[in-house]
């Protein structure tokens, strides 16, 4: 007894799991009632992963599941339900990526207890056919006119028009979703909802169908629909201005400017729970922006508008036959199906039978199937031995050709398959080199670390001396300012001295000296001292007067030629390296080629 009253308990914390998330996001405080209910029924529809499936894997489901066959007031129970929700989800993740795979059991919790919720008000534990297909084809993703086209073949007769007592049933079950989420004082079923969205005296087809429920405004008991799918659309649009409320540097979704305040515009979170600020008002008209338009863009629209370039609006909804779609006659090749043993099927207070989950899928019902096939393929043996029958019906040997056309497909599907899983682990392998690779040649291995340590020792040498060399360079300085200081004593003893001869002017072109033959002719002194002070660029540049000058001219080319035959020794130690893998490579093919012949030789 303590279990099963854990277990009712645990229950009872699921079924409220989804309403207490959809609490915590505070979509109570949004003002207007048909944005709240849209907000609500699409976290529901995110939360239970059903804007994955699309409208048509819904019907395929369906079908699959027999819902087709069935009576709309036809009741079915829980685990049936339970069932049909785990064909949905598990084949969703046969058609997702792998990387985009759902939990698929705690989906389908999720939404087995809002449907439950929902569904069955009574408390029965059993759900009708009609409330089924109402709840799932309006909360799967996909565009909104397959929903109706698919909703309105449900409730339309043989002749294509639309049955009030049917629409009545399906609006019953329909807004059992806004009570769901704890809205139905705005959005609840009335008597008179059926009546007033269409027009009395007037045959209903589907485009007038769909022209009330898609207009501007729609029904007002429907007008949360067409706003849940405007809210899926316009969830990742990005408006690139800030927000005059909360200040946000952008907009996601919605955008609202006031058509009294100058620039004054509102995210859609500020604008549903009706923030203002400075001279703007809640009662201020509001224009609702979906999408994101430059102001060039907008001023190009504007003239294209003023010059009737602007092509006519299209309509909200392409142009559908009246007629529906004659379906093929088969009942001259299939026979009737047989009908259902009640032995196998659970008759609810209702008064239909509902075949349950195992007199679907029992092995008498496959047995049948199997005396159908069996039959069927009888029939047609035996009329392809009347010569009254046309040869061009059935053609045999066309569907052989397409069955073996299908098999070779699969067989070049599955080696290319193949081929792609070997490449991947290809790639793996060579992506991921092993140890192994790494140490199959020590001796080469050992000779790149001497060369390595080689190179090493060369740049510290080559550090070293450019350090010496930068010391000689302050030296050289040093030096210059000495002279300098020496030629401004001797130049004021010149001009004290009445018989200085005059040929010892400033303005006397000086002869440059002459350079030995060890030196290098291309580089000039200057170019052989850059980065140094400008008195040694100066005094350097003036030319040469005394033998001490020359000294350090040759002592400066020196330091550059050592400094140029250093770098290229570091040059000649990569290209030995080079050349010292060769020569290995070029020992190790001999000495097999050796090891060969002496083998021959025993």
């Amino acid at each position: 007894m303590i279990e099963e009253g854990s277990r009712r308990g645990k229950t009872v914390a699921e079924r409220r799991q989804i309403f207490m998330d959809m609490r915590a996001q505070n979509f109570d405080e949004i003002r207007l009632s048909a944005y709240r209910t849209a907000c609500k029924l699409r976290f529901v529809q995110r939360r239970c992963n059903l804007h994955l499936v699309d409208v048509w894997n819904m019907i395929e489901a369906f079908r699959d599941n027999g819902l087709n066959t069935l009576e709309h007031h036809t009741e079915i129970s829980v685990s049936r339900l339970e069932t049909i929700l785990s064909s949905i989800y598990y084949q969703l993740n046969k058609r997702l990526p792998t990387t985009h795979q759902i939990n698929p059991e705690q989906s389908i919790s999720l939404l087995l207890n809002f449907m439950v919720a929902a569904g069955d008000c009574d408390g029965q534990g059993r759900l009708t056919v009609l409330s089924v297909k109402s709840i799932l084809a309006t909360m799967c993703g996909g565009k909104i006119v397959d929903k109706l086209r698919y909703i309105f073949s449900q409730i339309s007769d043989t002749h294509g028009a639309m049955t009030v007592a049917k629409f009545d049933s399906l609006l019953l079950e329909v807004l059992k979703l806004p009570t769901a989420v704890f809205e139905g004082p705005s959005f609840g079923y009335h008597d008179h909802h059926a009546r007033a969205c269409f027009p009395q005296q007037k045959k209903i087809m589907l485009n007038l169908f769909l022209d009330t429920l898609l207009a501007d405004p729609p029904p007002q008991c429907l007008v949360w629909l067409p706003l849940m799918h405007r809210l899926a659309n316009v969830e990742n649009v990005f408006h690139p201005v800030p927000c005059s409320y909360c200040g946000a540097d952008s907009m996601m979704g919605f955008r609202y400017c006031c058509q009294q305040c100058h620039n004054y515009q509102l995210c859609q979170d500020c604008f549903w729970r009706g923030h203002a600020n400075r001279s703007h008002s809640n009662q201020h008209q509001m224009k609702e922006h979906s999408s994101w338009k430059s102001p060039v863009k907008k001023f190009g629209q504007a003239i294209s508008k003023s010059l009737g370039c602007v092509p006519s609006r299209e309509p909200a909804h392409p142009i559908f036959p009246e007629q529906p779609e004659r379906t093929l006659d088969l009942a001259n090749l299939v026979p009737p199906r047989p009908p259902i043993n009640m032995n196998d099927a659970t008759v609810f207070p209702s008064g239909a039978p509902t075949p349950t989950k195992s007199a679907l899928d029992s092995p008498s019902r496959l047995d049948e199937e199997h005396k159908l096939i069996a039959r069927y393929a009888a029939r047609l043996a035996a009329e392809s031995g009347n010569p009254e029958r046309p040869a061009g019906d059935f053609n045999f040997d066309t569907n052989r050709q397409q069955r073996q056309l299908i098999a070779e497909l699969e067989n070049k599907n599955r080696e290319i398959l193949q081929e792609i899983q070997r490449l991947r682990v290809e790639h793996e392998q060579a992506s991921h080199p092993t140890p192994e690779k790494a140490q199959q040649n020590p001796t080469l291995l050992a000779e790149l670390r001497l060369l390595r340590q080689r190179k090493d020792e060369l740049e510290q040498r080559m550090s070293a001396l450019q350090e010496s060399r930068r010391e000689l360079m302050v030296q050289l300085e040093g030096l210059m300012k000495l002279l300098k200081d020496e030629e401004q004593k001797q130049a004021a003893q010149a001009a004290g001295s009445p018989q200085t001869s005059p040929s010892h002017g400033v303005g006397r072109p000086i002869p440059m000296p002459v350079r030995s033959a060890g030196s290098t002719p291309t580089h000039q002194p200057q170019d052989s001292l850059t980065g140094v002070g400008g008195d040694v660029q100066e005094a350097f540049a003036q030319g040469a007067r005394r033998n001490l000058r020359n000294d350090l001219l040759v002592a400066a080319d020196s330091i550059t030629n050592t400094m140029s035959s250093l770098v290229k020794e570091l040059h000649s130690v990569d290209d030995g390296a080079e050349e010292e893998e060769e020569r290995l490579q070029n020992g190790k093919d001999r000495g097999r080629a050796t090891g060969q012949r002496q083998m021959v030789s025993l």
